[in-house]
């Protein structure tokens, strides 16, 4: 999906990653990140949402909430955005302030005390059972909690897997119950997705959650309700940055575009933000019509790969198509023109869209590639331990 821009935009990243394989620094199933390259993408997005008066969250999964991109993301953007309780726990040990928890997975009750002790900007809340657990926990360390209410998605407009939220029709019964809570405040509301790039364009456009986001903030505006955040997560980049503060978003929350790798950075690569990773892999075997096999482990249902290049013969070989049910041991390959072109043990490197904690893989983290001093930082696994 992003071959050909990582080409174009940096191609010291895939010299650097096709020479670590070759060198057997990095194993076959590693995705290899260019520090410095996500550092200037935040410096970019932190400077940008200045301009235009937005607040930035970021979010870190799909970097397999790596310690040291971490702390690269949170000298420009400090605050961050965690998707689950351990992602949370990800980022508070490199060092990010909390800013919103429970952005898309509930924090469980048992675990809000530890959490809620961070003191984080802000705590999703789903309905008003979650809504009372972080009272109480709140109530328990001795302050009152900012919550923002997330919005059920409109018909249409949710993914499998993270339904829920506060109907629209029932946000002023809910805000009439939640305000009896000590220990909370409502801060807020929020919806997801509420912005996606056009699968023909990449252009981000608002999505239908987005206008459920607005009527929320009007109506708990009317209840007295003052200096309300509209967090509008999902496809928070440089190009829709400007959308959001068109539309009355206060917060953002950037994932892909720290590395470059959202819908619209694989249709242009003009870009402001640098792709800023590659994942390798290397042929396991051949079939016997000719195609070759490669190692998986960080393959992602969602990823479009469209190609893989094996950098020894500079071959471009197309990737076959793969049911989403079944385990990633190997991904094949269109057959070479030439037997020659591909022998076992080659490098195969490919660029895809990727959310590296739902996977196997390994992360190498590079730096100096800015300055043409490549090194290798270090090696993670897919949750940011060091390997």
């Amino acid at each position: 999906m992003f071959l050909d821009t990582v080409l174009t935009r940096n191609p010291g990243l895939v010299d650097a990653a096709a020479a670590l394989h070759r060198d057997g620094e990095i194993p076959p199933d590693t995705y290899v990140m260019d520090l410095d390259a996500v550092e200037a993408n935040a410096a970019l997005l932190a400077a940008e949402a200045e301009r235009l008066g937005i607040s930035l969250w970021f979010v870190v999964k799909q970097i397999g909430r790596n310690p040291e991109l971490i702390r690269a993301v949170a000298r420009h953007i400090p605050r961050s955005a965690a998707i689950d309780p351990a992602e949370a726990r990800a980022l508070h040990a490199a060092g990010a302030r909390p800013g919103n928890l429970g952005h898309l997975v509930q924090i469980p009750p048992r675990a809000l005390p530890d959490m809620l002790a961070w003191r984080p900007e802000a705590v999703t809340v789903f309905d008003l059972a979650n809504a009372r657990a972080v009272a109480e926990a709140a109530r328990g360390l001795g302050f009152v909690q900012d919550v923002l209410v997330r919005l059920e998605a409109a018909d249409g407009a949710a993914y499998p897997g993270q339904e829920g939220g506060v109907p629209l029709d029932r946000l002023d019964a809910f805000a009439k119950d939640a305000e009896e809570l000590d220990g909370i405040r409502i801060a807020g509301v929020t919806a997801f997705p509420c912005v996606l790039c056009d699968p023909a364009t990449g252009v981000p456009t608002a999505t239908p959650n987005f206008g459920l986001a607005l009527k929320a903030r009007d109506l708990l505006a009317g209840r007295g309700h003052h200096d309300l955040k509209l967090s509008a997560p999902s496809a928070t980049s440089m190009a829709s940055l400007p959308l959001l503060a068109e539309l009355g978003a206060t917060h953002g929350e950037p994932g892909h575009a720290l590395t470059g790798t959202t819908p619209l950075h694989a249709l242009d690569p003009g870009q402001p933000e640098k792709p800023a990773y590659v994942y390798v892999s290397e042929v396991a075997h051949t079939l016997d019509d000719g195609r070759p096999a490669i190692h998986g482990g960080g393959f992602y249902s969602r990823s479009r790969i469209r190609g893989a290049l094996l950098p020894r013969t500079g071959t471009r070989l197309g990737v076959r198509p793969a049911p989403a049910e079944n385990i990633d041991y190997y991904r094949l390959l269109d057959p070479p023109e030439r037997a020659s072109d591909v022998r076992v043990g080659d490098t195969a490197l490919l660029a895809f869209r990727t959310q590296i904690f739902v996977t196997r893989s390994t992360v190498a983290v590079v730096s100096g590639l800015s300055s043409g001093t490549p090194r290798l930082n270090g090696l993670y696994d897919s949750h940011g331990r060091a390997l």
